[in-house]
This record gives structure tokens, sequence and C-alpha cells, in this order.
């Protein structure tokens, strides 16, 4: 007790304390940031997690563009209620090719990492165009413009490109193929074998019904990937980390 009287002493002498803090700061942070460097990965892997399509990945841009994120997390915590309401928390790996990540606390609308395949891409089309006719009392605005806004994948290839010098596994063949995946992904009568080898699992169809590729399919086949690429029903968490 008589070691612990003497804690005075750093409060009456201002620079023993920022020494006596300084200390204490450095050693927490050597116990949290030294272990890191002997990890290969910080992040769980889990299979069936791949990078996005070219047309899912220019409709993420739109969604952030639209600032969806404003009012849309995509993280689901691992507590009773929201698990109960929106399904398997998130895991880390589902946002591992995110640049940037959609996590966040901000809701004014509900969360969205499991909203893939909930809805049929009608129903998308109809909140989208005006969202107050599915759901009264939302007050998100209306997104019909999207449908008239045809795009081009003239810049496809250099997105890919970009997004794999920060760490996103596109491969050459991936990056080649980007145009014409990005045009078969939004077309049902399209040669599409190639798209779902790159990219298992990808949905394929006309979105917004429409004809040509529009805002609106590239934002509707982002929203139906969300949540979709992990089986939670054999999904086992790793226990080891």
């Amino acid at each position: 007790m008589a070691f612990l009287d003497k804690h005075a002493i750093l409060e009456k002498n201002a620079s023993l304390l920022m020494v006596g803090s300084l200390l204490v700061v450095s050693i927490g942070g050597i116990v949290e940031i030294a272990p890191l460097f002997y990890l290969e990965n910080t992040i769980e892997k889990v299979e069936g997690v791949r990078p996005y399509t070219p047309l899912e990945l220019t409709g993420r841009d739109i969604y952030i563009r639209e600032g969806c994120y404003v009012c849309h997390s995509q993280m689901i915590r691992p507590m009773r209620d929201e698990v109960e309401r929106y399904g398997h928390y998130s895991l880390a790996a589902e946002s591992m090719y995110d640049h940037p990540f959609q996590w966040g606390s901000k809701r004014t609308g509900p969360d969205l990492a499991r909203v893939g395949g909930r809805y049929s891409d009608e129903w998308h089309v109809d909140h989208l165009t005006d969202p107050q006719s599915v759901v009264p009392e939302s007050v998100m605005p209306k997104y019909g413009f999207l449908s008239n806004r045809l795009i081009e994948p003239t810049y496809i290839e250099d997105l890919l490109s970009t997004h794999r010098m920060v760490g996103v596994p596109y491969s050459s063949e991936m990056i080649e193929a980007a145009k014409a995946d990005f045009v078969a992904q939004a077309d049902p009568n399209s040669d599409y074998d190639g798209l779902q080898e790159r990219y298992p699992g990808a949905k394929v169809s006309n979105y917004d019904g429409a004809p040509g590729v529009t805002e609106m399919d590239a934002l509707i086949a982002y929203l139906q990937v969300l949540g979709t690429m992990v089986d939670f029903s054999t999904f086992t968490p790793d226990a080891s980390r």
C-alpha cells in the first residue's frame, strides 16, 4: 500500500506523468501490434467469398456515389436482436474485397448485409423507382432515373486493374474478359458460362427488365449479391483464431 500512496509524485510532476503515460501506452501498443507481424493474414479465409463481377463492382460504385451508405450499414453485429432480424452476423471475410468497406453504425434504413436474394429483381426496381409505393413510411429518395442511364464498360478493365493493385485477386483472364462479362451478366440470352466459371455463383438476369445495360441493372446486381457468397448452413467459425 505504501507504494500505491506514492502516485502523488506522478500527479504533481507533469514531466514525470508524461513519461509514465508514454511508457504505459508504448507497452500496450507493442502487446497489441507485435503479434500482427507474425500473422500472414488477420482475416479468416471463408469458402465462397470471391471478388465482385464487373457489373457488381460497377453497381457498388453507384451505391457509393448515390450515398446509400449514409442510411444503410452492411454490418450485422453478433447480438440476438440483430441476428434474428437480419441473419448471421457479418464476417470480416465478406468485406475483404471492399474498398472502402461498408461497415458502420449509422442506420436510417435497414442493414443490407443479407439483402441479396431476399427480394426479386422486380421488387428492387419498384423500390428504387418509388420507395414509398413499397414501404409507405420510407424516407428514401427516388432513384428511378437510374433506369434511364445506359452504361458502357469503357473503363471496366482499368477499374479491375486498380482493385488488383490494392489486393483484390483479379486475374489477367478476368481483366481481359471484363467487358464481355459486364454485358453478359445483364443478358440471360448471352453466353455467360465463362462469367460463372470466373465468378462462381454469379447471378445472370435482365435486372430492370429493359434492353441495354443501365445503372439500375448494375445497382441491383450489386444488391443481389450481398450476403450470398457464404453458405451459413455449413459455415463453422475457426475456433483457433
